[in-house]
């Protein structure tokens, strides 16, 4: 099941009226967007206004960039959906950003989401800047405001170990495999996809595992074995249901490098074909590696479950 998003042009806005917003990728709505998206929830209340986050995606560094693809920690769906029903803003509109996009100064920008939507307040962080050439810097929203009719309201970094909180540092920590930093930033790292069908190796093995297809490009940890808990709310799994996850090529049995994330959920045994499956890595077991047997393998795996059970029953 893919989750498809329609990103939409600036013609095309839903008509929402006066608003307080805040604008950026927002990928996996960490602890630094939470506080910024609830600073424009909780403005919006106070105008008597609505609460708007236009979030860009592609993220504009794939189109500055060419060629380049973001590793992403959330598909897009996911972060909309969390803006809109964790957080409770009014709306959360995926904007299309593009070449054609990048090329609005900041003042046009903002002229040209209205009448759709009509800025009274504007949230930035201390260093955000939007528009051609990073024109919409915080000194400058600050002196257009007024005759504009708009705010700016500015909302300090979420720091963490005397490090702000950023979704490329996240991505840096997950890349090297530490899940206990990202879980101390408030995240945990989060693998989403479609279940599919594979070889049935883990069934036959005893231990039957979920099998992930990804419509995003996932930021992805080192090849390892991982505990996790996930949630496939068309099944009545989770939130929060144990499970191990390996991150590999399966190199028991093949070489071909193709990297695989498979689930095995531990005391569930129905079917979870083609639904959606979240997976949210809470600690790194022990590295991927090529064992002499299928009956070795199946020994080591005994032992991950039963150290997996201890860890989860302990968190």
């Amino acid at each position: 099941m893919t989750l498809a998003v329609r990103r939409l042009g600036l013609d095309e806005l839903p008509s929402i009226g006066p608003a307080v917003i805040c604008l950026g990728v927002f990928d996996g709505v960490h602890r630094g967007h939470v506080a910024m998206l609830s600073t424009t929830r909780d403005a919006a209340a106070e105008r008597g206004v609505a609460a708007v986050a236009l979030v860009f995606d592609p993220p504009p560094d794939e189109v500055l960039q060419p060629g380049h693809r973001t590793r992403r920690l959330a598909p897009v769906a996911t972060v909309l959906e969390r803006i809109e029903g964790d957080l409770a803003l009014t709306a959360a509109i995926p904007l299309r950003f593009d070449d054609e996009l990048r090329s609005h100064a900041a003042e046009d920008f903002l002229s040209e989401l209205a009448p759709s939507v009509v800025v009274r307040g504007l949230v930035m962080s201390p260093e955000s800047a939007f528009g051609r050439g990073r024109g919409g810097s915080v000194e400058r929203m600050r002196r257009l405001g007024p005759e504009r009719g708009f705010d700016v309201l500015v909302v300090e970094p979420v720091m963490v170990e005397g490090v702000a909180v950023t979704s490329s540092r996240i991505r840096t920590t997950i890349a090297a495999g530490d899940i206990d930093a990202a879980l101390r930033m408030g995240y945990p790292p989060r693998l989403e996809g479609t279940v599919v069908t594979g070889d049935r190796r883990g069934r036959e093995l005893g231990f039957p595992t979920a099998n992930l297809a990804f419509d995003y490009l996932p930021a992805m940890p080192p090849l390892g074995v991982y505990v996790a808990r996930v949630a496939a709310p068309q099944r009545g799994v989770g939130p929060g249901h144990p499970a191990l996850v390996s991150v590999g090529v399966r190199p028991t049995f093949h070489d071909d490098g193709r990297v695989l994330v498979e689930a095995y959920l531990l005391d569930y045994d129905g079917d979870l074909y083609g639904t959606r499956l979240s997976l949210d890595l809470v600690a790194r077991l022990r590295d991927e590696r090529r064992f002499p047997d299928a009956d070795a393998l199946v020994e080591q795996m005994r032992r991950d479950e039963a150290t997996a059970r201890i860890q989860l029953a302990d968190a």
